[in-house]
């Protein structure tokens, strides 16, 4: 059972039976569900009848690719994942390329634009499911508030949630970009000088960048 785990490319696969299309977004689309969805996999020896794969739905709309914040589709069907402000907060390991900063807004771990215009997703309902539902009061927390976490307190509040794969190193850099794009305010300034002597050198580099936005260095 493959979710989110392996290497696998489970959105195509999910195409060729019938659960979807990639849309022009790539992610996979239901005309039940949208794109507000999960997918898993399981590997298995077992003989299944094939099912059908998915018709293209998107016809000629184009909202996914015009609210991308940094222009991460050079074409429909592609995205560059090195402009993504998904990949940038959750899977890129290093610095954010400077150019990139200031167009992720507050995104300080994912981000959904694309799927939020998504016509699609009208069809979408909410989960029943708990585990899919906000937790540890992080469906509206400040980013100055975040931003004053201790490691421990990192690791008690994301128990459980995908935020903790980052790593505490990364979510102080996500925070540091967030709180550089954020209105200047005194807690803003504050809290990002709290941080201005961190060890780690890549939460520094972020931190001088958000303050040298403020005008406060």
């Amino acid at each position: 059972m493959f979710v989110d785990t392996a290497p696998l490319m489970e959105k195509p696969l999910a195409a060729k039976a019938g659960a979807g299309w990639q849309g022009k977004h790539t992610n996979l689309v239901s005309r039940e569900n949208g794109s507000w969805l999960f997918l898993g996999t399981i590997l298995t020896s077992a003989e299944l009848a094939a099912d059908s794969a998915e018709t293209d739905h998107c016809g000629t709309c184009r909202k996914c690719l015009d609210a991308c914040p940094t222009d991460a589709f050079p074409a429909p069907y592609q995205l560059d994942a090195r402009r993504c402000i998904s990949y940038l907060t959750i899977e890129h390991k290093g610095s954010i390329d400077e150019a990139l900063r200031p167009l992720m807004g507050n995104r300080v771990f994912g981000c959904d634009d694309c799927q939020l215009v998504c016509p699609w997703n009208k069809f979408a309902s909410p989960t029943a499911e708990d585990d899919f539902r906000p937790r540890h009061g992080l469906d509206a927390p400040g980013l100055a508030e975040l931003f004053a976490w201790d490691e421990a307190t990192f690791l008690k509040r994301t128990a459980g949630s995908p935020i903790r794969r980052v790593g505490f190193e990364r979510w102080l850099r996500n925070l540091a970009v967030g709180l550089g794009n954020a209105p200047t305010s005194a807690p803003v300034v504050e809290a990002l000088r709290g941080r201005r002597d961190h060890p780690s050198a890549l939460v520094r580099e972020h931190v001088e960048w958000a303050l040298a936005r403020h005008g406060a260095l």
